[in-house]
């Protein structure tokens, strides 16, 4: 149930005077309908929020994700300094199908590929789409030697063998980041190649090879008549649904039938059949060959012999068969389009003959998209490894010097594959977190308000397919912003969950969340309600230059007192944890000191994470306001986002000890009035930082 931005509409509110009018333009690429406002109050200066009519408000979390829940609630959603927007719209991505579709048609939920490192090769694996937006933006237009071009904003950053850089950058100063340059070589197959039409030809050419690879096709005489029959069986009803409509747009109708069950050995397969004698002579001639085949004729008989006579497993692309007018057939057809293949006589049973495709996971996706074959098991690339190719050179890199719309998308994997090349994907919108080390800053400039989500939760709570599953609420951004004192979200989900029983957990920083003390009593009594605050630390000069937009932390733990005394289990998240700056004994000791005489009956700690984009900024203010700590942060961060483990093993026991040390301990399990509080992501989960 994701979030879709299409035709929002939210009318402004009359006879406020504080909301100013409407901006121009209120984001119309991303936000097509919303209305955007700024308000006259302190509190509010430099912001503007766009209100939506959302479409759907329980979000289910992706299976591949490391949190342990599955539906969320998010009214809000933030946008900050981190946001970055990749690729021009008709940028092609390749999809889980093995298909393409340009990045401005992807809707969350949509399956894509990504990839992951195992052992010395990162592999394509299949992920999902998160999240989708656009903006405008000063576009570049980067050149590849295979003449693959790629339209994307400098912020942008592509996969090359010297690692991930951006489109632009500096070797000194404020911009300084690692970017491309002229022979750069980007990782992947290169450009993808573009999908035929379903000409005629192209029809007649899929046909010509479906019928004669895989088909039964005769006229039989017996002593009481003669016998006209077709008869085509299929594992895959892709390949069977698309002969049977290319049959049906020649005036041919065939009819379905079972035409072997499911075995212990084999799939069940089903058949289309006709016995018209006319029929018969029809498809004979479709499948005739032609005197001088035309390149949609081509691309069509391709698609129709490997649906019928094809396989690829291991890396090896091959079609088989015993004809040799097929063989001959293929191979000049191959050739044609610029593949190279071999010939190759197995030795197996009838004269089976194999054309074996060569040039690797680049010529077996050009394949696929060049002709597109029916069958998508058939065009898995999942588990292939990515090598850099001597074509994907970086020979031109050139400010177009006009803005255009860009779009970027989030993934499971962190990472997409445009255009051939594996492009890093925005984290800034899906991962403004109740961790958010810049949480302040994150909301300082725009904020989206989805106004109906109170009528969304009852909607979709009352729907017949929910099941009343747990839902977490602060997880991607939080619900107890300064923004919630003036929209009042919050009182009508709280409502409405109350209402259906549903058992829910809130993660928040805002003491906003005690306003809505009576409604948490009221559903304490018929459901389960977890409550956790993060607090990552008690000095007061580090919460002002880091946290400076969140309630102070002493105050945010005068909301776990209160929330304790009221007779809720409140867990602590502590974190983040700042290497250098709030890791030492003292630091800690004083934060776990501070949450015991709060009431709290747990503490998570949690490590600073440092996703890329995030990275940058927080190396920039580091920088500039700890110079003294760079070099730690490099030697704890050169690996990637994530501390060393033993560093966070070190930090999470000398929490424990500090914890042990204070009395710090749960609440006891099964006491109706201290509901349990969420479950904390796993300690190897760090603080994302944005």
């Amino acid at each position: 149930m994701a979030m879709r931005w299409d035709n929002l509409t939210a009318p402004p509110v009359e006879g406020d005077p504080e909301r100013a009018a409407p901006a121009t333009p209120p984001l119309p690429l991303a936000l097509p309908g919303a209305v955007a406002r700024t308000f006259d109050t302190p509190e509010f200066a430099g912001m503007t929020f766009y209100e939506v009519q959302a479409k759907s408000i329980l979000n289910r979390v992706p299976g591949q994700s490391r949190v342990p829940f599955e539906w969320t609630i998010n009214p809000y959603r933030g946008c900050s300094h981190a946001c970055v927007y990749c690729l021009g719209a008709d940028t092609p991505i390749l999809m889980a199908d093995g298909r393409t579709k340009p990045i401005s048609e992807l809707e969350p939920g949509d399956r894509i590929y990504g990839t992951e490192r195992r052992g010395a090769y990162r592999r394509y694996v299949i992920t999902t789409v998160l999240d989708k937006w656009s903006t405008v933006k000063p576009a570049y237009r980067v050149t590849l030697e295979d003449g693959t071009m790629l339209i994307a904003s400098g912020d942008h950053r592509f996969l090359s063998e010297r690692g991930w850089k951006y489109v632009t950058g500096a070797m000194h100063g404020r911009a300084r980041r690692p970017y491309l340059t002229i022979n750069n070589r980007l990782i992947g197959t290169g450009r993808f190649a573009v999908g035929p039409k379903e000409s005629l030809d192209y029809r007649r050419g899929y046909l010509c090879g479906m019928v004669r690879g895989d088909a039964h096709l005769g006229t039989f005489s017996y002593s009481y008549g003669t016998v006209h029959r077709f008869r085509l069986a299929l594992a895959d009803d892709e390949a069977l649904s698309r002969s049977e409509r290319y049959l049906a747009l020649e005036g041919i109708k065939t009819q379905r039938f079972t035409f072997a069950q499911v075995s212990t050995t084999r799939r069940a397969m089903t058949a289309i059949r006709t016995s018209k004698q006319r029929d018969i002579e029809t498809i004979g001639d479709l499948i005739r060959w032609p005197v001088e085949p035309s390149d949609d004729w081509r691309l069509g008989f391709l698609a129709g012999i490997f649906d019928a006579e094809g396989s690829c497993s291991r890396g090896v692309l091959h079609i088989s068969n015993s004809d040799d007018a097929i063989l001959d057939q293929t191979t000049a057809a191959l050739r044609h389009f610029g593949f190279a293949c071999v010939r190759e006589d197995r030795g197996l049973p009838n004269r089976v003959r194999e054309i074996r495709l060569t040039g690797g996971l680049a010529a077996r996706l050009r394949f696929f998209h060049l002709t597109d074959p029916a069958i998508t098991r058939k065009r898995s690339i999942e588990g292939g490894a990515l090598k850099h190719q001597g074509a994907l050179k970086v020979v031109g890199i050139e400010a177009l010097g006009l803005e255009l719309p860009l779009w970027d998308i989030t993934t499971g994997t962190g990472d997409f594959i445009a255009n051939g090349v594996v492009s890093h994907n925005c984290f800034a919108r899906n991962t403004h977190t109740y961790l958010d080390l810049d949480a302040g800053a994150d909301f300082d400039r725009k904020v989206i308000v989805k106004v109906n989500a109170g009528e969304l939760v009852r909607r979709e709570l009352a729907a017949p397919r929910w099941r009343g599953a747990h839902v977490a609420m602060g997880t991607n951004v939080d619900c107890y912003q300064r923004a919630e004192g003036r929209y009042r979200l919050m009182p009508q989900i709280i409502g409405a969950l109350r209402d259906f029983a549903n058992p829910f957990s809130i993660l928040t920083k805002g003491t906003l969340i005690l306003r809505d003390l009576p409604l948490l009593r009221e559903a304490a009594e018929v459901t389960t309600v977890g409550i956790s605050f993060s607090v990552g630390f008690v000095d007061e000069h580090l919460w002002r230059t880091v946290e400076p937009g969140t309630p102070h932390p002493r105050r945010r733990l005068d909301a776990v007192r209160a929330l304790a005394d009221a007779g809720f289990s409140v867990g602590v998240l502590m974190a983040p944890i700042l290497p250098g700056l709030s890791d030492s004994d003292e630091s800690i000791d004083a934060t776990v000191s501070a949450i015991a005489a709060a009431g709290a009956t747990s503490v998570t700690a949690l490590p600073l994470h440092l996703r890329p984009g995030a990275r940058e900024w927080y190396a920039h203010w580091l920088a500039r306001e700890h110079p003294h700590l760079v070099p730690r942060y490099r030697e704890l961060y050169r690996a990637g986002a994530y501390a060393p483990q033993a560093y966070q093993r070190e930090l999470t026991a000398r929490v424990r000890i500090a914890a042990r040390r204070h009395g710090l301990h749960r609440g006891e399990q099964g006491d109706s009035r201290r509901p349990p509080e969420p479950t904390p992501p796993p300690a190897a989960e760090q603080l994302t930082l944005l």
